[in-house]
């Protein structure tokens, strides 16, 4: 490549927070972060459910994780936190069965055997792969950095500037966690345009989703993104933005820099076994327990639809493995979208989700309910209704409903299908707790 710039003010928040924060946002639709529903306690406890639920398991762009009330992320390259694992749903594990040694899972700094790479040539890598065109903003970390190396960078091929970036990690590729990793996420949850998952002639796998920055596309930046899982578990994920940055800067072109084609050329390109050789092959997988019975997402949509007003009709349906589900339903006046969590074992948040003022059951259940505006990243008008309780055992069912089919949609109708008293009596029925 030719015509370099290294003006780094241009781009100072180029990938802030990264690939992983992106995608993460695109998910957080569907949070209630920053208005807890008593007194700050649902951010505190989302905190302290990624540490407690995400620590083993590497999740997906389709993962949903359930850290809270209803919420789902996904995490990628470039998590703000500095992790370059794909953080995301999370199960109680059990020892990892004994296999040849190999770096933990989900870990990404060196351990192999080649020699390590300095930043600098991780980013050459990147760059060098890049058709003719004007770099500035350069930005990485070596493969002996603890978190993992990546390369990142705004490209200018002459038709506007935009955010790429690239990191190198490593999975276990016969875990569970590859399949959820390579799965295309709900499009009632994480709006995109296209996304396909393949597998490639030598048996790598990927998957290409093209989408956006925010999930109701107040501003139109979008978001490409390609993720390769190599035969021996190494990874490639790649992000491209039509912007500078991922945020905080103004759409600089139509479409991101790279077609779909040149993204996969880039993950699948044979220079990244250098970086791939210093990274280290992973560990095996922890086992994941099986989910607590009746928490499966088939026991919790069975459970939910016969719980539902009769006026209320069934649209749609969806969630994830444990602890997670949705549905959408329609009154005859518009859809609402109800979601439910359904978690044991949650004693250890108590605090953090109820304060003083939650309403005590004379069996010891506690109930918080909240009327609110949906997540700031939701579509126009969107107002959420929850209704959360715990059992005196920790079990907990947290049950919400949107005035829409979708929270990155405007609002179809003034209110949600369901009253704040039936969400109340669908989150304190007996059955939950019958298995």
């Amino acid at each position: 490549m030719t015509g370099t710039d290294d003006n780094r003010d241009d781009s100072r928040d180029v990938f802030e927070g990264g690939l992983g924060l992106a995608l993460r946002r695109a998910g957080e639709g569907f949070s209630a972060e920053g208005r807890a529903l008593v007194d700050g306690g649902v951010l505190r406890g989302r905190r302290r459910l990624r540490r407690r639920r995400t620590g083993a398991v590497i999740g997906s762009v389709a993962a949903l994780a359930v850290v809270g009330l209803g919420t789902s992320y996904v995490a990628g390259a470039f998590d703000a936190g500095g992790a370059t694992g794909r953080g995301g749903v999370a199960a109680r594990t059990s020892a990892a069965p004994t296999k040849a040694p190999g770096k933990a899972p989900g870990k990404q700094g060196g351990h192999g055997s080649a020699p390590q790479l300095s930043k600098d040539k991780v980013i050459a890598v990147l760059e060098g792969l890049l058709p003719e065109g004007k770099v500035s903003g350069r930005e990485g970390r070596g493969t002996a950095d603890r978190l993992g190396p990546l390369a990142h960078l705004v490209y200018d091929d002459g038709r506007g500037k935009g955010a790429i970036g690239v990191s190198v990690g490593a999975v276990d590729p016969d875990g569970a966690a590859v399949e959820e990793q390579l799965q295309c996420p709900d499009k009632r949850l994480v709006p995109y345009d296209a996304c396909t998952s393949e597998t490639l002639g030598d048996g790598s796998k990927l998957l290409l989703m093209r989408g956006y920055e925010y999930p109701d596309r107040r501003v139109d930046t979008k978001m490409w993104h390609a993720y390769l899982v190599t035969p021996e578990g190494y990874t490639v994920d790649a992000g491209e933005w039509n912007a500078a940055a991922e945020k905080d800067a103004p759409v600089s072109r139509d479409q991101p820099p790279l077609s779909m084609a040149q993204l996969k050329a880039l993950v699948t390109s044979s220079k990244w076994r250098p970086v791939m050789e210093a990274v280290g092959t992973a560990a095996p997988e922890a086992l994941a327990q099986p989910p607590a019975l009746g928490t499966d997402k088939a026991a919790i949509l069975k459970k939910l639809k016969g719980l539902l007003p009769q006026r209320a009709k069934v649209t749609a349906e969806g969630g994830q493995d444990a602890g997670y589900a949705y549905v959408v339903v329609d009154d005859g006046k518009g859809a609402t979208l109800v979601q439910i969590n359904v978690q044991s074992g949650m004693n250890d948040v108590r605090g953090d989700l109820f304060g003083s003022d939650a309403e005590l059951l004379p069996d010891g259940t506690q109930v918080a309910t909240r009327k609110g505006d949906g997540d700031d990243k939701g579509g126009a008008g969107i107002v959420m209704w929850t209704a959360d309780t715990m059992r005196k055992d920790g079990f907990r069912v947290a049950v919400s409903a949107f005035n829409s089919g979708s929270q990155t949609t405007d609002a179809t109708r003034a209110e949600p299908a369901l009253t704040m008293a039936e969400l109340k009596k669908i989150a304190l029925s007996p059955q939950w707790t019958q298995g």
